[in-house]
């Protein structure tokens, strides 16, 4: 029998908890350290090894409008800016907790450690970042993310919180409306793990792996919002997806990968093949630094129009700006150039192009509580949807993380006072161990590998920055083909690590996403933010509203969610651009 697969599908360890967190990155750790300070017993799964989730690709800051820099910005600047970038599809309640508890959790995470640059008077240096008024990003460097993982991580290992790495959770189990557990397994061990809890917080990220050419990392294929999904929960603004304008282009080993925002928010400027600033010419007030959707179509234009690259790009230039305050303000673009591509950016030009990047669209919340229509649980991060409406703003990531993984981790203990424990039953478990097993039993499997590859090439190719009808149609039709042919799919070997089982776990993820995705974007007859249909320009009153989806049997029902209009008070007349 292969290594790692069990002959008795009745072995599998329980493990009770009060909060099972899936998902290690900054939302999972901010929540488990709340639920943990108000005495709740906390457990967190991680896929990737601790200090290695995506917030680490984080790099250029974190939002709040502290007012270091410029004086003048305040929380309703913070919010106008997030809800007018988000092109009115936001929900104005959460939008409302970002923008007013931001400064609370930036000045928290400082006191649990974090070195942030420092202005020439020692407050928290903040930098310029696209489509916001003021200069408004908290930053270390360009590894700001990765300075958030580490100071949250910092403080969850001074805690009791219980920690499971390498870890694939495969089910989330709801009973009559109510979450009763979730089951996975463990990488190292090979194992089946089964946790009893009361709540489930869903902190696991976006979808980005479901596009060939992403800055996402491997762990992104949107495994917490299918679970939601079969779970019962609801699911909003699927067809939202973000695409950043500049990931690097060249050597194809690393394309995608990210080139902070921070470059352009610290004086870069993009230039075509002919050398011509062509932000001026787009967006003369904002050049560089309008909303990320603005200047990924403007890229995009300029590199089919046969003004790119070499390699399929444009280019990013801070070579102005002199070595010195390149090494200092970004050491880590420095070196991704140097070791990736084998450009000095202190000398040279970058070659950038849009990349897949941020999932608006996720598992639909209660902007008061995190919590989704399945009682128990709960989402937040990039996994959750609501706050960013049509279009996310660069840095309102990390704080989304900061101020919602609290929250959620807040209410989901409230939620553990006032409930019980209720057992997943035996059945249930033997039948997603079965499940699971079945993919390293099977006779004669086909590959997953090719079959994902498919999937994610066609996403890029029909459903990218820009979109039209018969190409999104296509994409749902290969969609549905790929559907009828992933029965058979499986692996060799066993449990322990496996990364064909994990593919084989992920493919389906993957597929459910991606048709909800497409299919957003097909019945979204309008362009509203990072969703541009070619067929139907401009935005339009009659899609001032959410596309919904829930699961119904084994279909899909959609529906739609009008959104609400915030206080008139709160969006307040700025002069945009710096």
């Amino acid at each position: 029998m292969p290594t790692g697969l069990m002959s008795n599908k009745s072995d599998f360890t329980r493990v009770t908890t009060d909060i099972l967190i899936i998902g290690a990155g900054g939302a999972g750790l901010r929540a488990a350290i709340e639920a943990n300070e108000m005495g709740i017993k906390t457990t967190i799964v991680s896929k990737s090894l601790l200090g290695k989730a995506h917030t680490v690709m984080a790099e250029g800051g974190i939002a709040a409008s502290l007012g270091n820099v410029d004086k003048e910005d305040n929380w309703k600047v913070h919010f106008t800016d997030t809800y007018e970038e988000g092109v009115q599809l936001g929900n104005w309640r959460m939008v409302e907790f970002l923008a007013k508890e931001a400064a609370d959790r930036v000045y928290e995470l400082e006191r649990y450690g974090a070195l942030f640059d420092r202005t020439p008077e020692g407050k928290i240096s903040q930098r310029a970042f696209g489509a916001h008024t003021y200069r408004r990003l908290c930053h270390v460097g360009d590894k700001t993310g990765l300075e958030l993982i580490r100071t949250l991580q910092d403080k969850v290992a001074h805690t009791d919180v219980r920690i499971y790495d390498e870890f694939v959770i495969s089910k989330i189990f709801a009973t009559g409306g109510k979450v009763t557990g979730a089951m996975g397994f463990s990488m190292r061990e090979g194992k089946f793990y089964v946790f009893n809890c009361k709540a489930v917080i869903i902190a696991s990220g976006g979808v980005g792996r479901l596009f060939k050419v992403t800055s996402n990392s491997w762990e992104s294929t949107g495994d917490g919002l299918a679970m939601a999904f079969r779970a019962g929960a609801a699911i909003m603004d699927m067809e939202m997806v973000q695409f950043h304008p500049t990931g690097m282009i060249w050597p194809p080993s690393v394309r995608g990968l990210l080139v902070t925002e921070g470059v352009r928010g610290d004086g870069g400027i993009l230039l075509n093949n002919k050398g011509e600033r062509f932000m001026l010419k787009y967006s003369p007030e904002k050049k560089e630094l309008d909303a990320r959707d603005v200047v990924a179509r403007c890229n995009y234009k300029e590199i089919m129009e046969g003004r790119g690259t070499e390699h399929g790009g444009v280019y990013l230039d801070i070579s102005h700006k002199g070595a010195k305050f390149i090494m200092e303000k970004l050491p880590s673009m420095y070196m991704q150039y140097k070791e990736f591509a084998g450009v000095d950016i202190t000398k040279e030009k970058m070659e950038v192009a849009p990349t897949t990047h941020y999932h608006m669209g996720g598992i639909r919340v209660d902007p008061i509580t995190n919590m989704t229509n399945v009682d128990g649980l709960f989402a937040s991060g990039e996994a959750a949807c609501g706050v960013h409406g049509a279009n996310r703003l660069g840095g309102n990531s990390l704080i989304d993380l900061l101020v919602f993984g609290r929250r959620s981790g807040r209410s989901a203990a409230q939620f553990c006072s006032e409930n019980s424990i209720h057992d997943v039953s035996d059945t249930e478990i033997e039948e997603e161990i079965a499940r699971v097993t079945k993919f390293v039993e099977r006779k004669d499997p086909v590959n997953p590998y090719p079959i994902m590859n498919r999937l994610r090439e066609t996403m890029s190719a029909r459903v990218g920055i820009i979109r039209n009808e018969k190409d999104l149609q296509v994409a749902l039709d290969t969609i549905t083909e790929i559907k009828q042919k992933i029965g058979n799919i499986g692996v060799s070997q066993g449990i322990k690590f496996n990364p064909g089982l994990i593919a084989c776990l992920e493919l389906e993820n993957m597929i459910q996403n991606a048709e909800l995705l497409v299919k957003g974007a097909i019945e979204r007859k309008e362009s509203r933010g990072a969703h541009t249909r070619s067929d139907f320009p401009g935005t339009r009153d009659e899609w001032h509203k959410n596309i919904v989806f829930t699961k119904a049997g084994d279909g899909i029902e959609m529906s739609y969610s009008p959104v609400e209009d915030p206080p008139e008070d709160f969006i307040v007349n700025v002069k945009k651009g710096r």
